[in-house]
């Protein structure tokens, strides 16, 4: 039952990203300055697209490689044992 409701959650975020695709089509200007030299000019559709790329890019890399319990209660009371 829970692998069908993330399917159903992921499902739900793609269809979300495709309307945001077909009806979002003015620019955007985006600026960042330490970072980015020059102003970036994308439709913004494109631009939300980055960004939740950016979303899923850094929580995977927060949850890579922990093991089933240690995301839920930090493993601080955990013997080495």
């Amino acid at each position: 039952m829970k692998l069908l409701l993330k399917i159903a959650f992921l499902l739900f975020v793609l269809y979300v990203l495709v309307l945001l695709g077909r009806e979002n089509r003015g620019t955007v200007d985006f600026t960042l300055p330490p970072l980015l030299p020059s102003k970036i000019t994308l439709p913004s559709a494109i631009m939300y697209y980055v960004f939740f790329a950016v979303g899923v890019v850094t929580g995977s890399i927060l949850t890579a490689g922990m093991s089933k319990g240690e995301g839920k209660g930090g493993g601080a009371g955990k013997s080495g044992k």
